[in-house]
């Protein structure tokens, strides 16, 4: 029983250790789901080779948070493996607890962590909690850019890969302007790594460029899967964006 309980606890310091390190990748600049995925992949040890691990290992603050994750996740790995262990192995005597109760607990045990985890409301609570710490103890440009551009609702942040034959691809902004369907460009990725900050309505995107946006998921996700030439959907997406537009002035009126 103790052994589970521990492994239990070692769970729950690792989850824990992850969430105020995605945080903190935050908080230097990664979007929320990079920042995640980084923090996982260096506390598991993973060790995924990608352009976003390049962007970590390139900036001083983010290589610090995953050199500790690291260490930290092979000390929390080793621990949790010998815990489930001792766990399920029998001490001999006859007297011990139920092999059924022993995974009764546990999965019970993981289950509640993982809903602890899942949920939004403790997620807000940690990243408060962590801010505080952050900006007491760090001198990280902590900047609540969530909060700013709402994101988490219908609104995000996020990159838009222009596709072969796809909408975007060979065409400038003014032609397929973007912003009408409450999709707004903030910089254009090149495929040969040049970065364009707030492009003009003049720029041409080309298959292999990323489009950083901010707009609704909704739009965003219909604006990169849109092939070319497909003008009724631009139309559709256009309507779509006023009728979305007219909705929030009339909420923001209900509420003054």
């Amino acid at each position: 029983m103790t052994a589970i309980l521990s492994l239990l606890m070692v769970v729950t310091l690792s989850i824990l250790i992850t969430r105020i390190a995605a945080i903190a990748l935050r908080h230097t600049g990664l979007a929320r789901q990079t920042a995640r995925f980084q923090a996982r992949s260096a506390f598991s040890g993973a060790g995924f080779t990608t352009n976003e691990s390049e962007k970590v290992v390139n900036h001083p603050v983010r290589r610090r948070i995953v050199l500790t994750l690291m260490l930290l996740g092979n000390a929390g790995i080793v621990t949790a493996v010998s815990s489930l262990i001792l766990a399920f192995v029998g001490d001999g005597e006859g007297g011990g607890v139920a092999l059924w109760i022993k995974i009764l607990l546990l999965v019970g045990g993981l289950a509640v962590l993982w809903a602890i985890a899942s949920s939004r409301w403790a997620e807000r609570l940690l990243s408060r909690v962590v801010d505080r710490a952050l900006r007491r103890f760090t001198r990280l440009d902590i900047a609540d850019y969530e909060g700013l551009l709402h994101l988490g609702g219908d609104y995000t942040i996020a990159e838009l890969a222009v596709e072969e034959k796809g909408w975007l691809d060979g065409r400038s902004l003014r032609a397929v302007r973007p912003a009408d369907e409450g999709v707004t460009v903030l910089g254009i990725a090149r495929a040969n790594g040049e970065w364009l900050g707030t492009p003009q309505a003049d720029t041409t995107t080309q298959s292999g460029d990323s489009l950083v946006v901010y707009g609704r998921t909704e739009a965003i996700m219909a604006l990169e899967q849109r092939r070319a030439g497909d003008d009724d959907a631009h139309a559709e997406a256009v309507e779509g964006q006023r009728r979305v537009a007219a909705a929030e002035r009339e909420d923001a009126k209900a509420v003054e």
